[in-house]
């Protein structure tokens, strides 16, 4: 059987999708294109209107080009509208969140498809470059109990349920036997780790562990809310010697305490700017990404300009901006006082603006430095420590390990490869 996988939104759907290729792969089933393939997998996303769109689009686009295709949707959108999306073409069946780890069982009952003949579930490991990824996104935790108020993913993604700290480091080592060099930690709620076990575990506590671990592995941290991010955890990557990666993702969602309350975000502008501050003091070279939403209900003039006060003087290198969007069924859907759409699209040009200022300072910050990294692609495309993606001179390999100098925003002059 030829399958594609098609996998949309956040680091958490990328692992889940890895996974999944994984096993397929062990079954004996081959990779393809959409257009060519028997059976496409659809891993949607239902952080925002516009990426329900988005899956609906590509389902029918690949009905419309390959007829043949039999789609099996799962992820959030198809978690949350699972009868919108059967109703789609072509799609046999939709698997949600909660049923991902028996997709492949749940296929097979609903298709005369075989997979194919491989040799069972370690007959055929994914290794650096098969599936056009050189880390491994590996998720050591689903679900959330956080009630954000304009956020659906708790109601698609259920409960927060880790993976217990010994099967994470057997299953991280068995990664790195793969020829993995860097592993990226991803959840839903990453920050609450090890809170649900029977035997309870916390992400300091993981992140200890795999620094303990003799491991020819560099770990980068996914998204991580900033109540989670504690001055702990900072020390725990910059004491590291390069075993973490100097780059954190904590979402702000806006700099009006006002806003910060009605969105139920747990944390005041003040807890959030000591805590960028404190990153920068220890590891000035840090990239630190962060996200804005713009017209959440009720936002003032006043509260829009409390963004504009913060974000350009903060110690943040990038910015993701996200104009709001109802998700029926949350409590900021129900929020009186809209906030009109032209004036949603214009707050959010100017944090973009704001944010790619915030990205053209921290590259010039950089220009002139020596960060290790490790090449992409053909070898000519670098993702320093810091999360800088530089062009090198061709003559590397996919998946080693180099130091870079950094000539500009895009290009880097290689020095020499540390690879062992």
């Amino acid at each position: 059987m030829r399958y594609s996988i098609l996998t949309f939104g956040c680091r958490v759907n990328q692992a889940d999708s890895l996974q999944l290729e994984e096993q397929l792969r062990a079954r004996g089933a081959e990779p393809s294109t959409a257009a060519a393939a028997d059976v496409v997998f659809v891993n949607t996303c239902s952080v925002t209107a516009t990426a329900d769109q988005g899956a609906r689009q590509t389902i029918r686009r690949i009905a419309r080009e390959n007829p043949s295709a039999r789609i099996i949707a799962t992820g959030c959108y198809a978690t949350r509208r699972p009868a919108d999306v059967e109703a789609l073409p072509n799609v046999l069946k939709v698997i949600p969140n909660r049923s991902k780890s028996d997709l492949l069982d749940a296929v097979e009952q609903a298709t005369p498809l075989r997979f194919g003949d491989g040799d069972g579930p370690c007959g055929a490991l994914i290794t650096p470059g098969v599936t056009g990824r050189t880390a491994f996104t590996f998720r050591v935790q689903t679900g959330c109990e956080e009630r954000c108020s304009y956020c659906i993913i708790p109601a698609t993604r259920g409960s927060g349920r880790s993976m217990a700290l010994g099967p994470v480091v057997d299953e991280v080592t068995r990664i790195a036997a793969a020829g993995f060099k860097e592993i990226v930690l991803t959840g839903v709620h990453l920050g609450s780790y090890g809170r649900d076990l029977q035997e309870p575990s916390s992400l300091l506590e993981l992140l200890r562990a795999l620094e303990a671990a003799n491991l020819d592995v560099t770990f980068r941290i996914s998204s991580l809310e900033p109540m989670d991010c504690t001055r702990d955890i900072v020390e725990v990557v910059a004491a590291s010697g390069g075993r973490f990666a100097p780059h954190f993702h904590l979402p702000l969602q806006h700099a009006s305490d006002r806003m910060l309350a009605a969105m139920r975000r747990p944390y005041t502008l003040d807890y959030y700017r000591g805590l960028i501050d404190s990153i920068v003091e220890r590891l000035p070279h840090a990239s630190i990404g962060s996200d804005i939403i713009a017209g959440f209900p009720g936002e003032s003039d006043a509260d829009f300009d409390a963004n504009l006060a913060y974000l350009p003087h903060s110690g943040l290198s990038h910015l993701h901006v996200f104009p709001y969007s109802d998700r029926e069924g949350t409590e900021a859907s129900a929020l009186k006082s809209k906030v009109a759409g032209p004036v949603i699209r214009e707050r959010g040009a100017a944090v973009r603006s704001i944010g790619a200022e915030l990205t053209r300072r921290f590259h010039e910050f950089q220009r002139g430095t020596v960060r290790p990294g490790l090449t992409l692609e053909d070898g000519t495309l670098v993702v320093t420590d810091n999360y800088l993606k530089v062009r090198i001179p061709a003559g590397r390999q996919r998946n080693e390990r180099v130091n870079v100098r950094l000539v500009s925003a895009t290009q880097g002059e290689l020095l020499r490869s540390i690879n062992p």
